[in-house]
């Protein structure tokens, strides 16, 4: 057991990369003595794994230390990530103890050593604003998951109008194929059958070395006992034909693909300074549901971007229900310092932008349920997860539709197994099936 052996809590804000980076890091302050606890009244170091994607995040954050020094005033908090990353100052006026940015988090150790040693604050954040370097990670995996995320991807040089990443993840820049390989290995030696790749702008895998997306999806199919293959959030103008037609041959890959939409209105897409139009999105999708048949098409779309008119947002909302998507993240565009478009005129009054959210939710929600409607009747394979109910066996389809089926008196769980559920109706956005046979199918 090392010598510093404090309890430490783990609070990680944001997207799928956040968590990723959390368990490992969370697996080496483990290695090195430190004990996690489920509460921050409990621990002696609180880490938190920052977001600053909106304003609303910055405000999460200082009401959580505040909190935090409400509860436990002797902790020592230790701040990492995007917030760091782009607003040091703001971060250093915080007064915590411990900061680092976003691509320095294996850092994060010795800065604790050095602050039990000379207990005083101590920042490290250094520029990334053109590092294409990858920062890696010791491979674990969380073994009370079903399936293992990876991270293969990290940074930003697109630059949209509204988004701070850039400038809190720094440059594109992409993991070893070999690295992959080896996580993949690990997390199939502990018995996941389904890996998420996950990246801050996935689909720009690979760039910077002449690779593809397509490269690490069959780097981790190659690994024996991997059985799923999916993606995170996707950039629709990365997905060429021939990525796509590589992608197609690799039958490991689950067919759901989450394309970043923001808006369906052209001019507000220019605006937002979007590397697509509706057309090419529309092409893509095409493309994506004749190679892939059934496949699901997820999204995010925004509301009340600055300077959308009426008719704008009349456009948007007739070409999301031209294409149908199974799911949607619906959200209000919210301003962000150190972005272009926070000081944009015509800003959009709140209530409206409540509105339009309003309205856009109601027509995603329709398409959800029409996909739903439309898989009654198919034999999906199911990959069974933690049960939630006594009541049902639960999992998700490769399509990644949450399907739930009945449990007979005293059955065993079927956690991390995969069997063929026919789908015999949708309750409340969730298909209800019946395991069959494999001579049924």
């Amino acid at each position: 057991m090392s010598a510093y052996n404090y309890n430490i809590h783990y609070i990680s804000f944001g997207c799928k990369v956040n968590l990723y980076e959390t368990a490992h890091l969370r697996h080496m302050f483990i290695s090195e003595g430190f004990d996690p606890v489920e509460n921050e009244e409990d621990a002696d170091i609180v880490l938190i794994n920052t977001c600053t994607v909106t304003a609303e995040s910055d405000k999460k954050l200082r009401k959580t230390i505040n909190r935090i020094r409400r509860v436990n005033p002797g902790a020592i908090i230790a701040l990492t990530g995007c917030f760091p990353q782009a607003f040091p100052n703001e971060a250093k006026a915080l007064g915590v103890e411990i900061i680092t940015g976003s691509r320095n988090k294996t850092e994060l150790l010795p800065m604790i050593k050095e602050y039990f040693t000379l207990p005083s604050p101590v920042m490290s954040v250094p520029s990334i604003a053109k590092s294409h370097d990858f920062e890696s990670m010791v491979g674990c995996t969380d073994g009370e998951k079903t399936r293992a995320f990876l991270k293969i991807q990290d940074g930003c040089d697109r630059y949209c109008s509204y988004c701070i990443i850039p400038k809190a993840r720094g440059g594109m820049a992409s993991r070893n194929l070999n690295e992959i390989r080896a996580e993949t290995e690990f997390a199939s030696a502990t018995g996941h059958r389904e890996i998420v790749l996950v990246g801050i702008n996935l689909a720009s895998y690979g760039i910077e070395e002449g690779l593809t997306i397509a490269d690490a999806i069959d780097t981790v199919a190659a690994v024996k006992g991997i059985e799923r293959i999916r993606l995170g959030s996707l950039e629709p103008e990365m997905l060429t034909d021939g990525i796509i037609e590589r992608m197609a041959e690799q039958k490991k890959l689950c067919p759901h693909f989450h394309l970043s939409l923001q808006s369906g209105c052209d001019r507000t897409l220019k605006a937002m300074k979007r590397r697509y139009t509706t057309a090419e999105y529309r092409e893509i999708v095409a493309k994506l549901r004749e190679k892939f048949k059934n496949c699901a098409i997820t999204t995010d779309i925004m509301v009340g971007f600055p300077d959308e008119t009426d008719d704008d947002f009349a456009e948007s909302c007739r070409f999301v229900e031209e294409i149908g998507f199974s799911q949607a993240h619906i959200f209000a565009y919210s301003r962000r310092k150190g972005t272009v478009a926070y000081s944009m005129e015509n800003q959009v009054d709140e209530k409206l932008k409540r509105e339009r959210a309003e309205r856009m939710s109601e027509i995603t929600i329709l398409s959800q349920k029409r996909y739903l409607s439309s898989q009654v009747g198919r034999v999906v394979p199911v990959l069974f997860e933690r049960e939630s109910s006594p009541d049902f066996h639960n999992g998700h389809s490769p399509e990644y539709m949450f399907i739930k089926v009945p449990k007979k008196s005293c059955e065993k769980s079927l956690r991390n197994m995969i069997f063929y559920v026919r789908i015999l109706k949708i309750e409340n956005n969730c298909a209800v099936g019946e395991i069959i046979s494999p001579d049924e199918l």
